[in-house]
Parts: structure tokens; sequence; C-alpha cells
């Protein structure tokens, strides 16, 4: 069985990106250079303050990976690492693995995030850049390629590649049982961030990460590459395997969760 790999990243401003562009010196806060840059994105938008994709900075990269008879759930995060090993660990890992990527708004926000953010840093992805030119398989079924399936966005296929037919994930999940959001959205990174919440960041973008891949597995469900029974057997795996990590936001989600 292919290793299947969800994941989600959680941004915050690049501050030091910002200085370098507007030529901010050290007089002005962290604070104050991100408040700036969302004034200006406001000005520009007519409204939103949502920072484009080149002046998002990686600070925490949340993956489930289902291999074998396993299911774990881990995080790519500060203070452990810092952002250009974050990412190059990210990538690492599809080099080792090759594996199904899945993802919620993946071609919209994360992968271009992570395409910025590498270059900056130098990190080298060649499995995942293979548009097969070397590679018969990866020339019909790559990463790069929106209707390919080697990434799979589920936000994406689902509306059946229509803007205008979205869902949040949050609300999906819910829809079909499943926790959703708890504690905390995207919006509420960057003050998190600024209070030094790390660990709340990382625990967070681990149960949206889940939320992905237990709506990922009702979509699989529907195509028939699950039936019932092996539906079943996929979410007793990913309770048990949450129970066993122990952790406060796994109890929190589980109790969430509840009995289906």
């Amino acid at each position: 069985m292919t290793p299947v790999l969800v994941f989600d990243i959680e941004t915050i401003p690049d501050i030091a990106g910002l200085r370098r562009l507007h030529n901010v010196g050290p007089e002005a806060s962290d604070h104050e250079v991100g408040e700036m840059a969302f004034l200006m994105r406001r000005q520009q938008t007519g409204g939103s303050d949502f920072l484009q994709h080149y002046l998002q900075r990686v600070v925490t990269i949340s993956c489930t990976l289902r291999e074998g008879d396993r299911f774990r759930v881990f995080s790519l995060s500060e203070p452990d690492a810092d952002e250009g090993q974050i990412i190059q660990r990210f990538f690492d890992g599809v080099e080792k693995y090759t594996p199904q990527l899945v993802s919620w708004n993946g071609g919209g926000f994360d992968l271009p995030v992570l395409h910025y953010r590498a270059m900056l840093h130098n990190v080298t992805a060649p499995k995942y850049w293979d548009w097969g030119d070397d590679n018969r398989d990866f020339k019909y079924n790559n990463y790069l390629n929106r209707y390919h399936t080697r990434h799979l966005d589920l936000m994406d296929v689902i509306a059946m590649f229509s803007g205008r037919a979205n869902a949040p994930l949050d609300d999906l999940a819910k829809l079909y049982g499943f926790p959703g959001k708890l504690g905390m959205d995207g919006s509420a990174v960057w003050p998190a961030y600024e209070r030094g919440e790390i660990a709340a960041i990382r625990d967070y973008c681990e149960t949206d990460v889940v939320n992905t891949y237990l709506v990922y597995l009702r979509f699989q469900r529907m195509r028939g590459v699950l039936n019932a029974a092996q539906y079943e057997q996929e979410i007793a795996l990913v309770r048990s395997s949450l129970e066993e990590i122990g952790a406060e936001h796994w109890f929190e989600f589980l109790k969430a969760w509840g009995a289906e």
C-alpha cells in the first residue's frame, strides 16, 4: 500500500522579509512590523489583511502518515528546528516514502507557501519536483499537476475545481461527525506566536491534519476504495492511535468526537 501523508502548515508574517522589503530598521518592533504589513494589505484589498503567500513564514508542518499497519501524527516545528530545516525535513519525507500527499487547500495555499520558502532557504526536493523527464511514472502522475493524484487537494477535488463550491474544513468535518477545529483558527496563530505559545500552534495544526485525514477516509469510502468494514477499521485505528499518544489535545479531540 502506498503510504498516505496528509499535511497542513501554520504560518506567521515573515518579519525579517518585511523589514528587507520596506527598509524597516530595528527601531520598529516585530509586532509593529506585522501591524504595518496588515494595514498595508487591508489598504490593498479593501478589507482583508491576509498576507500574500510569499510573505508567510512557516512555523509548523503537521502530518499524519498511514503506512503498513500504523497511523502516526507528528509535527516539524519550532523551536526544535528553524524554517529551512522544517521545510527540508518535509520534502525529505516525500523523497523517502514517495507518498500519496493529501491536503485541504494545499494547492491554493500550503504548497505555494512551501515553494517560496524552500527557495529562500535553498531547500532541495527533487522527487517532489519530478515532472517525469526521466521517469515515465511521474510524467503522467506527479505532485505538481492540479489534475494528477500524487497530491490530492481534497477541497479542490470535492468541489470539482470550482472555487464557488469550496467548503471550509471545519464545517465539513463537523458535518460528517468529526471534531473539527478546537480552540484556535488560522487568524489566532500570529497572536499566539507573539505570546510564545508554539506548542498550542503545533497542537492546533495536528488536530487540523487529523480532521483532514478523517475527511479523506470518508472520501475514499465514497470512491469505493474502502468498503464499509475497511472504513470502520481505519476509523478505529485513528482512535486507538490517538489514545496511545496520550497528549492533552488528543483527549480533548476524542472527547469532542464522541461515539459514532
